[in-house]
């Protein structure tokens, strides 16, 4: 089967607000707190259908999302048990004749960060996101990673690792973003969590 694995990546232990943002785009079962979770993204997209029969008919994990289009297809598988998940992910590999090592190296686009917001760019900041608020004067976080679906461990590591608020992030499509809140301090050390894991994730090349 000739399939290009874009995005393959485990999130071990699901954090609050990245479990809860989660059920506020997903349309399929939410993940919950500390769950486990696998996102995938391939092309061309009609494939993720292959992807997903194989993972549900092999393990008990449940999807939270699954988005078709003509060039990509994504989902997220998620259970309790990490085992499910790492069995559907070893399956799902196997059975596509492809490796963890297939896919695509994460690429960071832009990263910004914005100190002492104003309030009319946090209300602006608040109308698009569907997580939590952005306060006037606090500092404001965006990264823009390749593939998209890289996105879900970047927003999870940040909150790991720091006291910030999940704005947004957005894991699908032609790049991921994630939005984060919160002190100045507290930004820093979430962006350093967040590029450190996208760092260490190895994969082919992929120079834009």
């Amino acid at each position: 089967m000739s399939i290009d694995l874009r995005c393959f990546t485990y999130v071990n232990i699901l954090q609050p607000q990245t479990a809860g943002f989660l059920g506020t785009v997903s349309q399929g079962y939410h993940p919950l707190e500390n769950q486990s979770a696998l996102f995938i993204e391939v092309s061309p997209g009609m494939d993720i259908n292959i992807v997903t029969d194989i993972a549900l008919k092999s393990t008990s994990v449940q999807p939270g999302m699954m988005i078709v289009e003509r060039r990509y297809g994504a989902l997220e598988l998620h259970h309790e048990d990490q085992g499910q998940v790492h069995t559907a992910g070893e399956t799902i590999l196997d059975q596509l004749g492809v490796q963890q090592s297939d896919r695509l190296k994460p690429r960071i686009v832009s990263a910004q960060t914005l100190t002492g917001i104003e309030g009319y760019q946090s209300q602006l900041v608040n109308r698009m996101r569907h997580g939590n608020f952005l306060l006037e004067n606090e500092t404001l976080y965006v990264l823009e990673v390749h593939p998209a679906g890289y996105a879900l461990l970047a927003a999870n590591e940040a909150e790991k690792a720091a006291d910030i608020n999940i704005l947004e992030f957005r894991a699908v499509g032609a790049f991921g973003r994630v939005y984060l809140g919160g002190s100045e301090a507290n930004i820093e050390e979430a962006a350093k969590a967040a590029l450190n894991a996208l760092a260490q994730i190895e994969g082919r090349p992929n120079e834009g």
